[in-house]
């Protein structure tokens, strides 16, 4: 199994990388959000990565940390959820967001999520939201507390992408005494100052 892959950023595609490894170049499946962050070609780069085999060929997958991984793992453990699926999850929202969604039970949050409906998104929530509880992604779950959920659904209804809208969020203040109107106008607040 190959656990990690460090070499020279040989070229970046739509959602693939070529790192060149001793004069080899591995193709690297990697979310789109992430290949931003590698940085330009000719600069080293080092990604903890999954090898899959299957009937039809094998392919690497490469996160930049070592929790994006392991989401990416225990993703592609739900039953008929694929790589290119578990990327975009990935991709389209922080791994701390998406996994509290998943724990919170938070269907509409997973729904914003390109790929994904209302079955697959219960499917995902009954199949890891025991296993991440308890697993080993420290997840901040106080920044997207059951609560918020709603404001964070809002503000994706009203055209925020879902890492806007989280962050907005997150930047609340934890007083129980605002109803969800107040935390949607806070957020909007913040957003517009952003």
């Amino acid at each position: 199994m190959i656990a990690s892959i460090a070499g020279k950023l040989e070229m970046v595609g739509v959602d693939s990388a070529i790192i060149n490894v001793g004069g080899i170049g591995f193709q690297v499946f990697i979310p789109p959000a992430s290949l931003a962050k590698l940085g330009d070609t000719g600069t080293s780069v080092k990604l903890y990565t999954h090898f899959q085999v299957r009937d039809d060929g094998v392919s690497l997958y490469g996160f930049i940390s070592s929790s994006e991984l392991s989401l990416f793992k225990n993703l592609l453990s739900v039953s008929g959820l694929g790589p290119k699926l578990a990327l975009t999850m990935i991709s389209e929202m922080d791994i701390e967001t998406l996994a509290a969604a998943i724990v919170s039970g938070n269907i509409d949050l997973l729904t914003a999520i390109r790929g994904i409906g209302k079955k697959t998104a219960s499917r995902i929530v009954l199949e890891l939201k025991d296993k991440l509880a308890t697993g080993e992604i420290l997840l901040p779950l106080s920044e997207i507390t059951q609560e918020n959920n709603d404001v964070v659904a809002a503000l994706i209804s009203l055209g925020y992408s879902t890492s806007e809208a989280t962050r907005a969020v997150s930047s609340l203040p934890t007083d129980k005494n605002l109803n969800l109107e107040d935390k949607i106008k806070m957020a909007l607040t913040r957003l517009g100052r952003d």
